[in-house]
């Protein structure tokens, strides 16, 4: 009876050897997953603010304002980005911010905010061979945008 209970400790003890590396790799993509998920929406919240503090002015201005709005959460530009990686040329000031309009009676106008080649760093590149991201452990996102109408 003593052999039986020594042999199962040693396939309990094995099979931990070889479920914990599985663990590990699982737990390691969950926490890059839920970090790229955080930073993407911190960034598509603050180009959200800089659309809806850029309609109500007028058009062609506050473009600096905006910008330093999208990257640093303020509008003096003062601090550290909002997300790792997020820099004001991330947000070129040619062409960040668009007005367009639209119609004659009513002229509708509207802004536009794009966030351009935004890349999710990545603390662990990769695990036990296995890459998440690019060859550098480098994510870069599409564009970001926000388009809201500016009141007549």
């Amino acid at each position: 009876m003593k052999h039986s209970r020594r042999t199962q400790r040693g396939a309990a003890l094995i099979e931990l050897a070889l479920i914990t590396p599985l663990l590990l790799l699982l737990t390691f993509i969950t926490t890059e997953f839920g970090r790229a998920m955080y930073e993407y929406n911190a960034v598509t919240k603050s180009t959200r603010d800089a659309v809806r503090y850029l309609s109500v002015q007028t058009p062609g201005t506050q473009v600096t304002e905006a910008r330093n709005l999208i990257v640093y959460g303020n509008t003096a530009g003062t601090g550290t980005p909002l997300a790792r990686g997020l820099s004001l040329s991330n947000v070129p000031a040619g062409s960040c911010c668009t007005w367009q309009s639209a119609g004659s009676n009513p002229i509708i106008t509207t802004v536009t905010v794009r966030v351009t080649g935004y890349t999710f760093h990545s603390l662990f590149p990769s695990v036990m061979g296995v890459v998440f991201t690019g060859a550098n452990g480098d994510l870069v996102f599409s564009d970001i945008t926000a388009t809201m109408r500016a009141p007549s």
